[in-house]
């Protein structure tokens, strides 16, 4: 087998993405990766180069890994700042790093598209190219679980909080499993969106109008300027991805007095909704409630998906039923004198996050939570 490494996503064959990739996640779209790409949100200027793995085996490519020589750690949600910070106090380099992981989408999927490797087949490989290279690092986000990874090689773990559907009908039926106080707040919320007069209209991906999408951009942008921060993705990744994935993609959009004043951005596929992006130009109580969780859990209801990934964090996802998942990812550093310090940090944290875990399941909403908390 032979690997190539690509510093665009554009000199990977659609065709061979598309006969590799058996999935339907929409974050692992051909359209996907190259919309970030050509649209300029992931490139060398915004500190993602490029540099994405494929294998070959008689001229015909057998595996692909996304990969990222990165020059920070924004947009990764799998946080090494401290790390970073001690090689700084040591006067040692420690960008670029080389990344694995959908640029700004911290959802669990294969991150090596193959039918024949397995992710720890590379494991090795990732490590003796960083030091034939001088690459201080390499890390691989929000994958499946990999058992038996060699000694040098570290798992972190997060916790996120998702939806299960557990063949409700109804979003009344979903509440009825909630105790007496969980289910009178749930209303409440949602009856305060009807008292403070407004309206939320749900638009499909090809149904979505340049009014709509510069209204959308306008609130994703003002999310990011409430922070300081500045945005990731380009208006032109957007008008991209409404284009070439309208089939995984729904807007939910709230109208207060017949202007437009919030909205909320979904991808989805045939059994998981995503929760991506939000903003409002008005303040309203309840409101980031209903747009970004209980409007996803009727679409849930009503289109028979399996689950609802919201984002990351946020302990107030969990008195709404939204139940502990742990996510994992693998990392492995170059510097030998680095190494006992930051294992024995993974150690660590993996204790605090199974602990979390298992304290935020005691937390849900359910009459009967004693078999909650889901494993991805």
């Amino acid at each position: 087998m032979i690997a190539e490494f690509k510093r665009s996503f554009s000199n990977i064959p659609q065709q061979a993405w598309d006969a590799l990739n058996t999935s339907n996640n929409p974050f692992l779209s051909y359209h996907f990766f190259e919309a970030l790409e050509a649209s300029k949100s992931a490139s060398l200027a915004r500190g993602w180069q490029p540099h994405h793995l494929t294998i070959h085996q008689d001229d015909k490519i057998e595996a692909v890994l996304p990969l990222y020589l990165k020059t920070h750690s924004w947009g990764e949600y799998v946080f090494d700042w401290d790390w970073a910070r001690a090689y700084e106090e040591h006067d040692l380099e420690y960008y670029p790093k080389l990344v694995s992981t959908i640029p700004f989408t911290p959802v669990s999927s294969n991150k090596l598209i193959s039918q024949t490797l397995t992710h720890r087949d590379i494991l090795q490989p990732l490590s003796d190219y960083c030091s034939e290279h001088n690459i201080a690092s390499w890390h691989l986000l929000f994958c499946p679980k990999i058992e038996n990874i060699p000694s040098d090689v570290y798992e972190r773990n997060t916790v996120q909080f998702h939806w299960f559907n557990k063949n409700y009908r109804s979003f009344d039926e979903y509440l009825s499993t909630f105790t007496a106080r969980k289910r009178k707040n749930t209303r409440k919320e949602r009856e305060s969106i009807k008292k403070q007069n407004i309206s939320i209209r749900q638009v499909a991906g090809d149904q979505i109008t340049k009014q709509e999408l510069d209204f959308f951009y306008l609130t994703y942008q003002l999310t990011y300027l409430k922070r300081q921060h500045t945005p990731h993705l380009s208006y032109e990744f957007f008008e991209r991805i409404f284009q070439t994935l309208p089939e995984n993609i729904v807007l939910f959009i709230a109208n207060h007095n017949d202007t437009d004043v919030a909205c909320a951005l979904f991808f989805y596929d045939e059994s998981h909704l995503y929760g991506r992006y939000w903003g409002s130009t008005e303040s309203f109580s309840n409101l980031h409630f209903e747009l970004c969780y209980y409007q996803g859990i009727e679409f849930c209801i009503e289109h028979n998906l399996q689950s609802f990934n919201p984002g990351t964090q946020g302990e107030h996802k969990i008195q709404r039923g939204f139940e502990p998942v742990m996510t994992y990812s693998y990392h492995w550093i170059k510097h030998s004198g680095f190494q006992p310090a930051i294992k024995d940090f993974c150690k660590r944290e993996q204790t605090h996050m199974i602990n979390y875990a298992q304290q935020c399941a005691l937390s849900l909403p359910f009459k009967n939570n004693q078999d909650t908390g889901n494993d991805q």
